[in-house]
């Protein structure tokens, strides 16, 4: 008789629970970027846009306490998942008021426009992360991060400033594509996937991935194709792999 015959329902109240937690991070998040394409974006550039310039430098400074607060907490309940799980998103959440205040401070429009992109695909990924094999899970990252790359190489390789640097962190993502694929075949990623994990779509993920990233840095155009290609894909791999969890 197994040792513990609630341990699958327990183990799905807490992926419900953490995918729970996670969403409502997300939609939090989603929220402040809202505001600050109402106020900082488009609002009035005296009233509204200057103001705001200065509450970012604010809730910088917030989303750096709210990350330590989580960290710790974090360390700290590390014996309760559900707590952990708690420290986690307000980890996550403060990173994203950290960072996105200082990238929207930054760069504006475009930063704004690209966390806008973001967090609803992180938002998604929270809830394949929780309820999908590994490898489904491993293998829709590399493609969902791929699309966020094309996405941002379409806008920012004509620019002055932001070619080059896009240009250099898209090969170093190709390059990371291959040490995560290098990592899973010598079974390096032993707490992230399971022994008996396919490793086949995460390797096809990062042979597709890294073939759309070294197109689109010869051509914007061939990123607009590349990417719709990659939606395709992630589209069958999900309901194949939901098809398989029923």
């Amino acid at each position: 008789m197994a040792k513990n015959p609630n341990g699958k329902s327990m183990k799905r109240d807490n992926s419900l629970y953490g995918a729970t937690v996670f969403f409502l991070a997300a939609c939090l998040a989603e929220f402040y970027l809202l505001v600050l394409r109402k106020y900082y974006i488009h609002g009035d550039v005296v009233t509204e846009a200057l103001v705001w310039y200065d509450r970012l430098l604010i809730f910088a400074g917030l989303g750096a306490a709210v990350l330590v607060l989580g960290a710790v907490l974090s360390v700290l309940w590390k014996k309760d998942e559900r707590k952990r799980l708690l420290g986690w998103a307000l980890t996550s959440l403060g990173a994203f008021f950290a960072v996105g205040s200082i990238l929207a401070r930054v760069y504006v429009e475009p930063a704004v426009m690209l966390l806008s992109v973001v967090v609803p695909v992180a938002m998604v990924l929270t809830v394949i992360w929780a309820f999908y094999d590994r490898e489904c899970s491993v293998a829709l990252t590399a493609l969902c991060g791929t699309m966020i790359v094309l996405w941002v190489c379409r806008r920012l390789f004509g620019s002055l400033t932001m070619g080059i640097p896009v240009k250099v962190l898209s090969v170093v993502y190709v390059a990371l594509l291959g040490g995560i694929c290098w990592l899973a075949k010598n079974k390096k990623l032993g707490k992230l996937l399971p022994a008996d994990a396919d490793l086949m779509p995460i390797y096809a993920a990062a042979v597709l991935s890294a073939a759309a990233v070294l197109v689109a840095l010869f051509s914007a155009t061939m990123a607009y194709y590349a990417m719709w290609v990659l939606g395709v894909v992630v589209f069958a791999l999900a309901v194949y792999y939901t098809v398989k969890q029923l």
